[in-house]
């Protein structure tokens, strides 16, 4: 029988812990009896944490994973990902929004031959400031991406063990895992899911993750596309910044050489082009440097506080 692992990141959840814990037992014991529940306490300072180790000590099926403070969702994900052990792996959200009775419709869709099935809330009981902004994110996504999943963010999603110990999610990179997977060559579909109306406490996105999620889309398609051969990119920006540069100098010292003009006269142009030229050479190293001490940075920083 295969082993599940069910993943839920918690950020002051407390009120809805109890019976999210009920319904997540529940539907994942009628599918397997190897199976662990993780809760990946994201620095919640309402109580969330004690509760979980209540809920740990009178089950050893749940474990908890407490952060130091405050580090994301993709952060969450990233190391629940890690622990993780179980042959397939279910991701949820901790606001009771996702339904546990969803796992076997899920799990069965997997079975079909896919790698990840993400949830469709195309019923979704949020507010329409919500809905919208996520929409518009989600047409984006699908064009850019080509990934044709109407509802990328969808907390409730399923896995192969494969693909989450594959994918590197880090920073915003969370809003956009079936791109990601897409890009590893996994196979890649979408459920109609139930969305239930919260029932506890508010969202803790605001609308600045629109903004946000644009920016992580870009780096997500410049990542695919130029993170094995960068140069590709930088080489070409560099190139024509050099040739432009090149060319303006060059054009100045025909002047001075064979028409008699000064360098004073077109001093704006010559360092112009010497800038150009400077531009040019450290272009590639300034970009490649950046994008080295950006993941360097997030994989060197100790973020788990304790692991039960």
């Amino acid at each position: 029988m295969r082993s599940i692992s069910v993943i839920i990141p918690v950020l002051d959840e407390q009120e809805s812990l109890t019976e999210l814990y009920r319904q997540v037992s529940q539907s994942v014991q009628n599918l397997s009896n190897k199976y662990e529940i993780v809760f990946v306490d994201d620095g919640s300072t309402d109580g969330s944490v004690e509760l979980v180790e209540k809920l740990a000590g009178q089950d050893e099926h749940v474990h908890l994973i407490q952060f130091f403070r405050n580090y994301g969702k993709a952060a969450a994900l990233s190391e629940g990902f890690k622990y993780a052990t179980g042959d397939i792996v279910i991701t949820m959200d901790a606001d009771l929004q996702d339904d546990p009775e969803e796992f076997e419709a899920l799990i069965k869709k997997l079975d079909e031959g896919f790698d990840l099935v993400t949830g469709w809330k195309k019923v979704r009981h949020d507010p329409l400031s919500k809905r919208i902004p996520s929409k518009l994110a989600n047409l984006v996504t699908r064009v850019m991406t080509g990934v044709n999943v109407h509802d990328m963010n969808c907390g409730l999603k399923v896995y192969r063990k494969s693909v989450v110990k594959t994918l590197d999610i880090y920073g915003g990179r969370h809003r956009y895992i079936p791109a990601l997977a897409g890009q590893h060559k996994f196979k890649i579909t979408e459920l109609v899911v139930n969305h239930r109306p919260r029932q506890f406490g508010i969202t803790k996105y605001g609308g600045s993750r629109l903004f946000h999620g644009f920016f992580d889309l870009v780096t997500i398609l410049f990542l695919s596309r130029y993170t094995q051969q960068p140069l590709h990119l930088f080489g070409l920006i560099g190139f024509l910044s050099l040739t432009i540069g090149f060319l303006i100098d060059l054009y100045v010292i025909i002047l001075k050489y064979g028409f008699g003009e000064s360098f004073q006269k077109h001093m704006a142009g010559l360092l112009s082009g010497v800038l150009l030229i400077v531009v040019g050479v450290q272009f590639v190293s300034l970009g490649l440097l950046g994008e080295l001490i950006a993941k360097s940075a997030h994989k060197n920083e100790n973020m788990v506080k304790r692991v039960i």
